[in-house]
C-alpha cells in the first residue's frame, strides 16, 4: 500500500451522516470509506444546510466539514453573497493547502487558484448544471474521472476542441454497487414510511427527486393508459417527496402542479407521495416494486436507479436517453424511446402481467460488471496516485474546410423518429444528417456540406468538430 494521503475534498453538495441526496453523494461515501479504511486521511468541505450544520465523521479518517456557504437548495449555488464565496475559496485554499492531493467531487469549485499548487483529481457527475459545466472548461487540474462514456466522450468532444491534452487525463470509472445491499430484500420496515396496504396493490415505483425531466408527467401518462385503458385499476405509484417539499416555493409549486395533473387524470388515489426514503431502507424500497419507471429525458451522467433496481429484483424501464443507451446490453434492460408512451406501457403491462423479475444472468452480470470493489479501487488509485503536471494549454481551434465532423456523442439516430438531442429533448428528421452520419461514422469533410447548412448543424449542437492535437 501507499504512503498514506492528506487528501482534501470539494462537495459543492450538502452531505450526511446516515443518508444521501443523490447518487453522485452515495458514490462519494463509498470511495471515501475505501480510502479511509487504506488509511488515507480525507477533510471533506461541504454546503451547509438544515441537518448538515456540524462537522461529523463517515470513519476515523474521513471528516466532513459543512462550512461552505453556496445557495441551497440548488439549482444556482454561487447566487449568493460575495462573501460567501471568498470565505469558501479561502476554507478550500487552506485545506488543500494542508493536503498532499484535492479532490474535487462533481465539480463546482470554478477557482484554479485555490488548487493549481496540489496535484487535482476532479470528478464530474453532472453534465448539466452550470457550476459543473463550468469547471469542466475551466479546469486546471491532472486527472479527470468520469462515469460513463456518454459522459468522456461528451466533455472531450466540447473541451478538448480547446485543449486536446485533456483527453488524455479522463478515465471512465462506472458507478459500483454493494451486490450484498442490493439483494432483494422482504419488505418490513419500509412500512414506517409508506401505507402497509399498498402491499396488497400492484406498484410502480418513481424514486426520483422533483425535477420535471426525471420523468413524472411521461409517469403520469403511462399510468393513465395502465389504470383507465389496460385494466390495472389496483396499480399504485410510490414517490418519494424531496427534503424541501413544504418549505421551498419552487418545490411547493411543483407538487402542486403534479397533483393538479395526477387529478385531472382520474389518478388520485393511485399516485403515492411520501417521505425521502434512507439508504438502508432503499432494498426494501425496490424489492416491494413490480417495476420501476426511469422514462424521462434526464441527460444522467450514470443514473443509479435502474442498476439498484434490477439488483433488487425489479425491471425497470428506460428512456433511450444519454448514457442510459449504452450502459447495459439490451437483453439486460427494457429501453423505449424518449416520449413513447405506447411502448412503455405496452412494457409495463408486460411486466406486471407477466410477474417477471431479474434473471439470474442479468444479476451475474451486474454483480461482475458493476462491482463496488472494483470501483473504489480505481477511485483510490487515480486520487492517491495523482501527479502535478503541466498545466493545461488552452487554444482556438483552426476550423476550415478540410475539418471532420461527426454526430455529436449526445445525438443518436432513432429508426423510426429521426435524430435524438439529448440535450435538447427532441427528435429532428433530417435526411441529409442522418445520410452523412449513417455513411461516416468516424466523420465527413466540411468541404463536402453546404456551409451555411454545416454551420446550423453545429451551432444546433447535432454534430462536433474532429479536432487532433
Amino acid at each position: 500500500m501507499s504512503e498514506p494521503k492528506k487528501i482534501a475534498v470539494f462537495s459543492m453538495t450538502p452531505l450526511f451522516a446516515d443518508f444521501a441526496m443523490g447518487g453522485g453523494q452515495a458514490q462519494l461515501k463509498k470511495v471515501a470509506l475505501h480510502l479511509g479504511e487504506l488509511g488515507h486521511r480525507l477533510t471533506i468541505l461541504s454546503t451547509q444546510r438544515e441537518g448538515s450544520m456540524s462537522p461529523f465523521k463517515w470513519h476515523e479518517n474521513v471528516e466532513i466539514r459543512p462550512v461552505l456557504r453556496f445557495k441551497q437548495p440548488y439549482p444556482e449555488p454561487y447566487f449568493t453573497p460575495l462573501y460567501h464565496i471568498a470565505n469558501a475559496m479561502r476554507y478550500v485554499g487552506d485545506a488543500i493547502a494542508d493536503a498532499d492531493i484535492h479532490y474535487s467531487h462533481d465539480g463546482g469549485l470554478i477557482f484554479p487558484l485555490v488548487y493549481q499548487a496540489k496535484p487535482t483529481v476532479i470528478s464530474l457527475r453532472s453534465i448539466i448544471y452550470p457550476e459543473t459545466l463550468q469547471s469542466a472548461f475551466l479546469f486546471q487540474g491532472d486527472e479527470w474521472i468520469l462515469p460513463s462514456e456518454h459522459t468522456r466522450a461528451s466533455y472531450a468532444a466540447a473541451v478538448s476542441q480547446f485543449a486536446p491534452e485533456t483527453r488524455d487525463r479522463m478515465h471512465t470509472i462506472h458507478n459500483g454497487f454493494d451486490w450484498d445491499l442490493y439483494r432483494y430484500t422482504p419488505p418490513s420496515s419500509i412500512f414506517k414510511v409508506i401505507p402497509a396496504e399498498v402491499a396488497d396493490h400492484k406498484v410502480m415505483l418513481f424514486p426520483h427527486r422533483p425535477d420535471t425531466n426525471k420523468g413524472i408527467y411521461e409517469v403520469v401518462r403511462v399510468t393513465r393508459r395502465l389504470a383507465h385503458e389496460l385494466g390495472w385499476d389496483n396499480l399504485r405509484v410510490l414517490a418519494p417527496r424531496w427534503l424541501d417539499a413544504d418549505s421551498d416555493s419552487l418545490n411547493i409549486a411543483y407538487y402542486d402542479k403534479l397533483r393538479r395533473t395526477i387529478n385531472e387524470a382520474g389518478l388520485g388515489d393511485v399516485f403515492v407521495f411520501h417521505d425521502w426514503i434512507s439508504e438502508a431502507l432503499i432494498p426494501e424500497y425496490y424489492s416491494l416494486a413490480d417495476v420501476t419507471m426511469c422514462i424521462g429525458n434526464c441527460v444522467e451522467t450514470f443514473g443509479n436507479t435502474p442498476f439498484e433496481s434490477l439488483g433488487c429484483g425489479t425491471l425497470p424501464i428506460v428512456s433511450r436517453v444519454a448514457t442510459y443507451r449504452e450502459l447495459l446490453p439490451d437483453e439486460h434492460i427494457d429501453r423505449v424511446d424518449y416520449g413513447d408512451i405506447d411502448a412503455a406501457a405496452s412494457l409495463a403491462h408486460a411486466i406486471l402481467s407477466e410477474g417477471r423479475r431479474t434473471s439470474a444472468g442479468t444479476l451475474s452480470y451486474l454483480q461482475s460488471a458493476f462491482s463496488h470493489e472494483a470501483m473504489v479501487s480505481r477511485f483510490a488509485d487515480v486520487i492517491v496516485n495523482a501527479v502535478k503536471k503541466p498545466p493545461i494549454q488552452y487554444r482556438l481551434p483552426e476550423l476550415g474546410e478540410n475539418t471532420a465532423y461527426q454526430l455529436a456523442p449526445w445525438c443518436y439516430i432513432s429508426p423510426d423518429r429521426g435524430i435524438y438531442h439529448d440535450f435538447l429533448a427532441a427528435y429532428h428528421e433530417d435526411e441529409a444528417l442522418i445520410r452523412l452520419a449513417r455513411e461516416n461514422p468516424n466523420g465527413f469533410l466540411a468541404s463536402s456540406v453546404d456551409p451555411a447548412q454545416l454551420r446550423g448543424w453545429v451551432d444546433d449542437g447535432y454534430i462536433v468538430p474532429v479536432v487532433s492535437a
